[in-house]
């Protein structure tokens, strides 16, 4: 599964750690999910998309 967390990480202006820190994991897990090598759950996934206003569906590709 593909995703596109950075390009929305840059639009919101946020960094790893401020994105992690708002669905409440670590920094690793961001740069996993980034890197494609962790698919997140359900829950992550949504938190993700809330954080940037946005559909699940619009930030990862399936």
């Amino acid at each position: 599964m593909n995703n596109r967390i950075k390009e929305y990480r840059a639009r919101f202006n946020l960094t790893q750690e401020d994105l992690a820190k708002k669905v409440n994991v670590r920094r690793e897990t961001i740069v996993f999910l980034e890197k494609n090598k962790y698919n997140p759950s359900l829950r992550l996934a949504y938190d993700i998309a809330r954080v940037f206003n946005t559909k699940i569906e619009d930030i990862f590709i399936f």
